[in-house]
């Protein structure tokens, strides 16, 4: 959404108040962006993240399958590419945290503004036709977060997983390390497995609350 993106940019150069939600949200609106603009373009940050997570652990996953193959060759370079994948592994669950939180953020105001605006209505049956997709949008994004915090907290102790067999492998790098860590392996292959599936999962909640946000 890179018209957003420079929107956004444009907006935090009108905003007198640096880091203030409600200023940011002002500055916004001032060039045609509500909240439920800002929703949409966080809800696409997360899945953004979440399959950029996806490809960092399978890359981890498969550095692991090469190293529990390991049959010659240098043991360090290996370890390195290793700790390279758990570094950019770490690194992309940290993402998808930050922006877990910030759809957090910005859903709540949407949800408290369209709430208070009800109140506005004179035409009670425009209010309720309001209320009801109010209650659907916050139906349907409920269902969305709780399939990113799902995918998410699996990642912290496949994550572990990952440092516990780098941290062993640091301090020894020989063919009986590699052979201990096989014993870890399947464990670690069921984990990451289940946390790629619960990112798709979470992928395509988040693909179809964009496009309920968009209708």
């Amino acid at each position: 959404m890179k018209s957003l993106a420079i929107k956004a940019a444009g907006a935090l150069l009108l905003m007198s108040l640096a880091g203030c939600q409600t200023a940011y949200y002002g500055a916004m609106e001032k060039i045609g962006i509500d909240k439920r603009d800002i929703l949409v373009d966080r809800v696409e940050n997360v899945r953004d993240s979440q399959q950029d997570s996806q490809e960092e652990f399978q890359s981890a996953y498969q550095r692991l399958v090469m190293l529990t193959d390991f049959d010659g060759g240098d043991l360090e370079d290996v370890y390195d590419d290793l700790n390279d994948d758990y570094e950019s592994s770490k690194s992309a669950a940290e993402r998808v945290s930050q922006r877990i939180d910030e759809v957090e953020d910005v859903a709540e105001d949407l949800f408290d503004e369209w709430e208070d605006e009800l109140n506005q209505y004179t035409n009670a049956k425009l209010r309720r036709a309001s209320e009801a997709k109010l209650n659907d949008t916050k139906r349907q994004f409920n269902q969305m977060l709780r399939s990113m915090h799902q995918a998410e907290s699996k990642m912290a102790p496949v994550l572990a997983t990952l440092n516990d067999n780098v941290l062993y492998l640091k301090h020894n790098l020989n063919a009986a390390a590699v052979s201990a860590i096989k014993g870890e392996f399947a464990n670690l292959k069921t984990d990451i497995s289940g946390l790629i599936s619960d990112m798709s999962k979470a992928i395509d909640e988040s693909n179809q609350f964009i496009a309920t946000l968009k209708q």
